[in-house]
């Protein structure tokens, strides 16, 4: 009952801080590029082409999917087919096929960044 109690302040405090910090490094850098002489156009340049957000999020979630389908096909065929113990077949194979998912997305939306 305590714990909850706890656990959610400090949840949002840390992420309250995360985003405190980001907020005012990036202030701090700013103004130190001002003060040596840059000018201030350079923070709002639209030059740089970057890959809509929903894109990113659409192919990392498909081929996060992906791989946690084929971990659990590949998991049944080792459970059943090769008698592999499903206590280690399931999870092992499930983690390692979503984790080269999300591997192949980051190379996927890499190369949608070069390509925009």
């Amino acid at each position: 009952m305590g714990s909850e109690v706890i656990i959610m302040p400090i949840i949002f405090g840390v992420i309250f801080g995360m985003f405190y910090l980001y907020i005012s490094a990036r202030n701090r850098e700013r103004l130190a590029l001002i003060e040596k002489g840059a000018d201030a156009s350079i923070f709002y340049s639209k030059k740089k082409s970057v890959t809509p957000i929903w894109k990113v999020i659409v192919i990392n979630l498909a081929l996060l999917l992906v791989g946690i389908g084929l971990g659990i096909f590949i998991a049944n065929l080792l459970s059943y087919n090769m008698g592999v113990d499903e206590d280690v077949a399931y999870p092992g194979t499930i983690f390692l096929l979503a984790g080269l998912g999300l591997f192949a997305g980051y190379f996927a939306t890499k190369k949608l960044n070069e390509d925009a």
